[in-house]
């Protein structure tokens, strides 16, 4: 009786453990409030740009990857997106799809 308590214990442990890891394709609580923290900060440092401000640029961030996505106007304002992208800390890399309209 005592050891299949334990291994039930043991079980629900182990489950619940599983339950607050990430995988490649999850994220964890605490990884999704951490990258929900970077994509604020890169949304508000191309905000506060001028040459980038008016641009239709998205921003999403999984696993310290920020993907930059939309459109601009001019070459010069996705180079500038990506530079103060890089410089959120946080940011492992950056991935961008942004188009010259």
């Amino acid at each position: 009786m005592h050891m299949n308590m334990l291994m039930a214990g043991v079980t629900f442990v182990a489950m619940i453990s599983m339950g607050c890891a990430s995988s490649p394709l999850h994220e964890s609580t605490g990884e999704y409030l951490d990258d929900s923290v970077i994509t604020t900060k890169v949304k508000t440092a191309l905000l506060r740009c001028p040459l980038v401000s008016g641009t239709d640029v998205h921003v999403e961030t999984f696993k310290n990857r920020v993907q930059l996505s939309g459109f601009a106007d001019e070459m010069k304002q996705i180079e500038q997106a990506i530079t103060l992208t890089r410089g959120v800390g946080g940011v492992g890399s950056v991935e961008n799809r942004i188009s010259v309209k």
